[in-house]
């Protein structure tokens, strides 16, 4: 298995597909980087050999991934919640950052839904 930024990528897929189990790295990037390397994005990952492996590090580094991008997008919420923007009080509250509504969905950043009490008859 071939470790590009400290990321195991899967021998099996192909290797436009295998780049993007680094963070940061989507489709489209993954296919400049390979345009680039001049490597052929159909070929699997097991079939590289160590030249083409060099050549796509080369390239993937010339990028911020992993750990450093990480940090800075924790870095950017963490200056948001500390200016007392609108985004960082969401991000405060657990709520929906980017304009969705509140009221009928958002379970995964408010968690489980509660149950009001009956009203008496």
């Amino acid at each position: 298995m071939a470790r590009i930024k400290g990321v195991d990528v899967p021998n099996n897929k192909r290797i436009e597909i295998a780049l993007t189990y680094i963070y940061g790295i989507g489709r489209s990037l993954s296919n400049q980087i390979l345009k680039d390397a001049q490597i052929d994005k159909n070929k699997r990952a097991g079939e590289l050999d160590n030249t083409e492996l060099d050549r796509i590090r080369d390239e993937v580094n010339k990028y911020i991934t992993e750990g450093d991008l990480r940090r800075e997008v924790s870095m950017n919420i963490k200056t948001k919640m500390e200016i007392n923007s609108y985004e960082g009080t969401r991000h405060r509250k657990g709520l929906p950052v980017r304009g969705q509504r509140t009221n009928r969905n958002a379970r995964t950043r408010k968690g489980k839904g509660k149950v009001v009490a009956n009203k008496k008859k």
